[in-house]
């Protein structure tokens, strides 16, 4: 097998394993389990709380100890083993520890799977930047089909989706052994090295295995970054933007799921199988990707950015008002903006920051916006929208007001932009983008 055909087998099980019960373990939680809004937020913050750490301590134990491809595979062994506790946890509380423990294994894989890849790509002597989106395209193709598995078994509200991830994850953590060795790089950094960082982090170092891991964990060059103003308010609408991502990846598919309450609309196509219609969603983000390029050579990043934002506003506000009978054309749409909503804001930052921090700290750089968007964001999002359903928008019934929900969640969303374009100044530069490739 090619090493492109063995790289995108890792990209498509990598995203499988998350599409097979990202989307739809809303539908678990609110048909099969009846529990609160409040507690599902918390379940889905732990992706967020495992971000904010467990990346960067991955990443250290990859760079100086441990081969990349190892540590990945047995991070997905460790995980396939945890989603098969899953189904059997029957309290919300105990489920809380047991979803973080999978996020734990899962997040970092994510950064683990790039650096096998871009490992492998350099040893191979190829142009990374045209060969890797093609493979990681495959990714986005594995969290489809995997959303497509889960639906068309009937699994969305069942624990079968959990056994699905499991397996997937199990298969994964194997065939991560036979993948190009990625050895550590950092094992013989100088002890000079490390008391530079020291003093840039500012944190003590005494020399030794355990104090090498904390300062190479704990600092954080990136941070500088934050002594601009530009930056700062960039980093914090980042986070605001990732609390939108997590609003409708945590309700998107139970929303549907919940018009079978409803005999006009519960053996409709989009009600029997809501996954495959939440799927579009990913499709059109990788449409959407090819035209990035072109639109922030074009307009710059404070215009894609707002563009964004007003696609998170278009996005929630049609899901307020659309249902899967004669209004299917407004989730369909919305699911259409998603792909906009996605990768105008993540990819297009992702670019901004790489274009405005120095080479040095370039790796630190793109972990502080990962932080702010998966980490800080995913909280805030997960933990607030919780709040907000069980106290504003839960009937006596325990039925959902999702119009209301949806209106809410595209109010905020534009009052951010509304607030970006106020706040956020930034002068469009071309030049600087100019290595970009436009489709």
């Amino acid at each position: 097998m090619s090493l492109k055909l063995r790289l995108i087998a890792m990209n498509f099980l990598q995203f499988f394993v998350w599409g097979a019960w990202l989307i739809t373990i809303g539908a678990y939680w609110f048909q099969n389990r009846h529990w609160s809004g409040t507690q599902f937020g918390a379940i889905f913050s732990t992706m967020g709380i495992a971000s904010l750490f467990m990346p960067s301590i991955t990443g250290v134990i990859a760079d100086k100890w441990i081969r990349a491809e190892r540590l990945y595979g047995c991070l997905h062994l460790l995980g396939a083993v945890v989603l098969c506790i899953v189904p059997a946890i029957n309290d919300p509380g105990t489920l809380f520890w047991v979803m973080l423990l999978n996020m734990m294994c899962y997040m970092p894989t994510i950064a683990l799977a790039i650096t096998v890849a871009y490992n492998a790509l350099k040893q191979d002597g190829v142009d990374v930047v045209r060969v890797y989106p093609p493979i990681r395209v495959w990714g986005t193709v594995g969290f489809i089909v995997a959303m497509w598995t889960v639906s068309l078994l009937h699994l969305e509200t069942t624990t079968g989706q959990f056994y699905v991830a499991a397996g997937a994850a199990l298969v994964l953590g194997l065939y991560a052994f036979t993948l190009p060795a990625c050895p550590p790089r950092l094992r013989g950094i100088s002890q000079d090295r490390l008391a530079d960082i020291s003093r840039m982090s500012g944190i003590p170092f005494t020399g030794g295995r355990i104090a090498t891991f904390f300062v190479m964990v704990m600092s954080g060059p990136a941070l500088h970054l934050l002594k601009q103003r530009k930056m700062t308010i960039f980093f914090v609408f980042a986070m605001l933007l990732g609390a939108a991502l997590q609003l409708t990846n945590a309700y998107g598919d139970t929303f549907l799921h919940d018009f079978s309450r409803v005999d006009t609309y519960k053996d409709l196509i989009a009600v029997r199988y809501p996954a495959i219609i939440m799927s579009i969603s990913q499709v059109s983000e990788t449409l959407f990707i090819l035209a990035i390029p072109f639109f922030l050579k074009r307009f710059g990043i404070k215009a894609v950015m707002l563009i964004s934002m007003v696609a998170w506003t278009l996005r929630f506000g049609l899901f307020a008002f659309g249902n899967p009978g004669d209004g299917l054309w407004m989730i369909v749409l919305s699911c259409i903006v998603y792909g906009m909503a996605f990768d105008f804001f993540n990819i297009s930052g992702s670019l901004f920051v790489e274009g405005e921090s120095d080479p040095a700290i370039r790796a630190s750089a793109q972990g502080l916006f990962m932080l702010m968007t998966n980490g800080v964001g995913a909280v805030l999002g997960s933990s607030l929208s919780g709040l907000i359903i069980d106290r504003y928008f839960t009937r006596p019934d325990h039925s959902l007001e999702w119009h209301g929900i949806w209106m809410t969640f595209a109010a905020y969303s534009l009052i951010v932009a509304v607030l970006f374009m106020v706040l956020f100044q930034h002068k469009h530069r071309p030049e600087a983008l100019a290595d970009l490739p436009v489709h």
